[in-house]
């Protein structure tokens, strides 16, 4: 059973009861990322996850590493384009311990000076582990393509020079811009009752904050193409379409046909690329889904001089999808599929607490899973026809890292 309370300052609190587990996983998410950034401060949202862990008015950065160390527990945190997360696990005797812990990294971190330098030179060894792993960067280029100078075509880690810029009070301005209560969710999956609800209200219900309205702009879809020359052993390539936002009606077709095309060992994507021609190891496709837009990415790793090969068993893939459709037994077996992850996905307290808390930041409402096995047995053959007719035209985006440096042939000339 999910709980829901709202204080009275405006933090949502989203609580699951599974009294069969020992663990309790509490997750508390901001709903700003690196959309709500520009050229000048790309990267803020990251850092300051990062400078969360690194003091407070009461606890340096190894006391907090050791106050979870010490009870068996585990605390991270990860930004998105749309949301950052600060979670912890632990064993329920001390699920009350850790959210005070978690408050008090989110409400009181001192963004101390001496440790913002040198977690600059972290952030900056993790972007060039970034750059240095064409299979992710080549997707961040994706989006690029897409999405333009929207801040949703900016990377998440931010950049060397963008990084320069941030000082603590640089920080907490944008902290008092964006985390704002009404913006932020606590979740909390595992053994725990209506009790602690009370106890995250004692460190929660007190925190304000003033509004500040943020310009929300609805991205273009843009069908750009980007080659990077990089010395890789593989050419990587992505190609991406317009998708649906979240929440969509067309979202369960969707995942249905991306399932089919690209998104298992049985897939079209996989059958033909990898198992009849050979070309790639790694081919794959999947659908983001942001608030109010989407896509759909396609992405396979190949040797350098394949990667025409490879773009043209793409689009003769999708061009086979259009014109004579999927079959009643892709259809079955794909649904059967996606229930089947979903239901597995969801036998840790980690994953609860995930779901619940995008599904209340990012749509207000929670679907059951009964209603959810409901609207993937409702997709149709049609549903997935029309779908997939919307998604694939001729507006799309491409990215290539490669040791040339170019994009395919067909689409170069």
């Amino acid at each position: 059973m999910i709980i829901n309370h709202t204080y009275p300052n405006g933090i949502r609190l989203v609580l699951e009861k599974i009294p069969t587990v020992r663990s309790v996983t509490i997750g508390l998410w901001i709903g700003t990322g690196s959309r709500d950034e520009n050229e000048k401060n790309n990267g803020i949202s990251h850092f300051i996850e990062h400078m969360l862990f690194k003091g407070t008015e009461t606890r340096n950065a190894r006391e907090i590493a050791e106050s979870f160390d010490r009870i068996g527990g585990q605390v991270n945190a990860f930004t998105s384009k749309e949301y950052t997360c600060l979670y912890a696990r632990v064993l329920d005797e001390h699920a009350d311990y850790a959210i005070e812990i978690l408050a008090d990294m989110l409400f009181h971190s001192t963004f101390d000076e001496t440790e913002l330098q040198k977690e600059k030179q972290v952030v900056y060894e993790e972007i060039k582990m970034y750059e240095d792993t064409p299979d992710d960067r080549v997707h961040d280029l994706l989006s690029q393509a897409s999405f333009g100078h929207h801040p949703l075509g900016f990377p998440i880690l931010g950049t060397q020079t963008s990084l320069e810029t941030f000082a603590p009070d640089v920080l907490r301005n944008h902290m008092a811009g964006h985390y704002l209560p009404e913006n932020i969710v606590v979740s909390v999956a595992g053994n725990v009752d209506e009790r602690f609800i009370e106890k995250a209200g004692a460190v929660f219900s007190d925190y304000r904050a003033v509004r500040s309205e943020q310009p929300y702009v609805k991205p273009e879809f843009h069908p750009g193409k980007i080659a990077k020359k990089k010395e890789t052993e593989q050419a990587h390539l992505c190609l991406g379409f317009k998708g649906f936002p979240i929440g969509d009606e067309n979202i369960y077709p969707l995942i249905v046909m991306n399932n089919i095309l690209g998104g298992s060992m049985s897939s079209r994507l996989f059958q033909e690329v990898r198992e009849e021609r050979g070309l790639a190891y790694s081919i794959y496709s999947y659908h983001t889904a942001y608030r109010d837009s989407g896509l759909l990415t396609i992405y396979g790793g190949t040797a350098a001089d394949q990667v025409d090969a490879l773009y043209e068993t793409i689009f003769h893939t999708i061009r086979g999808t259009l014109e004579s459709g999927i079959t009643e037994k892709e259809l079955h077996n794909s649904k059967e599929q996606l229930k089947g992850n979903m239901m597995l996905s969801l036998e840790s307290t980690s994953s609860r607490m995930s779901r619940n808390a995008k599904n209340e930041l990012l749509l207000e409402r929670h679907r059951s899973l009964d209603e959810i096995v409901k609207a993937i047995d409702a997709v149709t053959l049609d549903d997935v026809h029309r779908v997939a007719r919307d998604i694939f035209t001729d507006e799309f985006s491409c990215s290539v890292i490669s040791p040339y440096g170019e994009l395919p042939k067909s689409l170069s000339a």
